[in-house]
């Protein structure tokens, strides 16, 4: 599973979500720290095949679940989760913005869409399961840090007593 994370149909297909990776690496990086972007984007992956398989099973298609998609999904939706309010576009639609918060929610929208209506354009369960992967990822961060900020306020405190 992990392995199709690096997979890809065409050149096309592999440029298109290296494109959007890249869009989304700098505030990425800048949330998670190097390591911590690598291991979700690694836990994305893995997630999206699972849920592509898993659906594909499900559905009894055959066709092959390949592509970093998913995976992109999972960052992104954590970058929009995490900061909602930034703007994004569309290369291909200069001068049009929308919030952070409004794409993953159409991008969401879209992929449960295309998923219950059988669309076969895109892999829409590995996209959901990558995204849904970061969402998640992005709340246990938020609790675990919390967590982590209030033991170590403790130590401290104990620490100078």
């Amino acid at each position: 599973m992990l392995f199709s994370t690096f997979s890809h149909y065409s050149i096309l297909h592999l440029g298109a979500n290296m494109f959007v990776l890249h869009s989304f690496i700098p505030a990425a990086v800048s949330l998670l720290g190097t390591e911590q972007f690598i291991g979700t984007y690694l836990a994305a992956g893995v997630v999206s095949s699972f849920g592509s398989h898993l659906h594909k099973l499900l559905i009894g298609s055959s066709i092959p679940s390949l592509g970093a998609s998913g995976a992109i999904m999972g960052i992104l939706a954590f970058v929009c989760m995490k900061m909602p309010d930034i703007q994004l576009g569309i290369i291909f639609l200069p001068g049009i913005s929308f919030s952070a918060d409004t794409a993953i929610k159409c991008i969401l929208a879209v992929d449960t869409v295309g998923l219950l209506a059988g669309w076969r354009i895109m892999d829409h369960a590995a996209h959901l399961s990558g995204a849904m992967c970061g969402i998640g990822l992005m709340y246990f961060e938020t609790k675990v840090t919390s967590a982590r900020d209030k033991i170590m306020q403790l130590w401290h405190k104990l620490r100078s007593s």
